[in-house]
């Protein structure tokens, strides 16, 4: 492999770093971040790993300053950058679920709805997004960028802001009413157009998704093995709910078979009582690293 031959990855810093290299440790690749080096290790080498801000993630994957990178699709969108989108990695851990990006308003504010907006002020970190939404709406309105904290700005140096929400908490606890939701956003893998024309790096970044995607599909399954008398098998199949049909092979003593299958995890604990009460023996739950179709 020539020194060229090399994948230039995106990791986003902040809130979406440590979900993001976990997700890397479950696909089969650890990622060191050391110290304040923005240059994480990667036992791959094949791929360098560069360490920036969501926020300005699409911006260098469409320069080809990166090959490809993760971020919501909410900043791919507020910078305009002309990327391809090779996959949406939403999965069910912190900060990789989706999020909203909400127009709110302090409680009691006399603003209901967005066309009241007309002439006001708006704060927000995602000025290009929010001059979008107010476009569409045919309001007019002075946007300010917020450097943070934006939730606290109501009613006093700004009449609502566009700001973005996971579990609608951080609103709650500033009393703030939520008049609409300017946009639903969730991790995507990006990469720059001209890497994607290139047979090697498209070839390595399919291979990542692969990966990638498997570890998701298997973030909330288990699998399940037993063992069941044949005369009891039909009962036991339809207490199993299955991502693919069970796989049934033959035992020893003929009158007996295994069965294994993959299952959502939350399941779990309503379901084993009833295949034991159903007939099934040696029933073990095993986690799953990868679900790959």
């Amino acid at each position: 492999m020539s020194e060229a031959a090399k994948l230039k990855l995106g990791i986003p810093k902040g809130s979406l770093q440590n979900t993001t290299v976990e997700l890397f440790a479950r696909a089969g690749f650890r990622i060191d971040v050391s110290g304040r080096s923005y240059y994480p290790g990667i036992d791959d080498p094949e791929v360098e790993c560069i360490l920036i801000r969501a926020q300005e993630m699409a911006r260098y994957v469409e320069q080809g300053v990166m090959d490809a990178g993760i971020t919501g699709i909410d900043w791919v969108l507020e910078n305009g950058a002309d990327v391809e989108e090779l996959a949406d990695l939403r999965a069910p851990w912190p900060n990789y679920r989706p999020v909203r990006w909400v127009l709110a308003v302090k409680q009691g504010s006399p603003i209901e709805r967005v066309e009241q907006l007309q002439g006001k002020r708006i704060a927000t970190e995602a000025v290009g997004m929010t001059r979008r939404y107010l476009a569409e709406h045919g309001v007019e309105a002075e946007i300010e960028f917020s450097w943070g904290a934006t939730e606290v700005k109501p009613p006093v140096l700004a009449d609502a802001i566009v700001d973005v929400s996971e579990t609608g908490s951080s609103l709650r606890a500033n009393h703030l009413d939520v008049l609409d939701t300017v946009l639903v956003s969730t991790p995507r893998f990006i990469a720059n157009k001209s890497a994607c024309a290139d047979p090697w790096k498209r070839q390595k970044m399919e291979r990542i998704l692969m990966l990638l995607r498997g570890a998701i599909a298997a973030a909330d399954r288990v699998g399940l093995m037993m063992d069941a008398p044949r005369d009891r098998l039909e009962k036991l199949l339809g207490l199993l709910p299955a991502l693919v049909k069970p796989t049934i092979a033959p035992l020893a003593d003929d009158t007996w078979v295994a069965i294994t299958t993959v299952i959502e995890e939350r399941l779990v604990r309503e379901l084993l009582p009833q295949l034991s009460e159903a007939g099934a023996r040696g029933i073990v739950e095993f986690p799953l690293n990868k679900i790959v179709d």
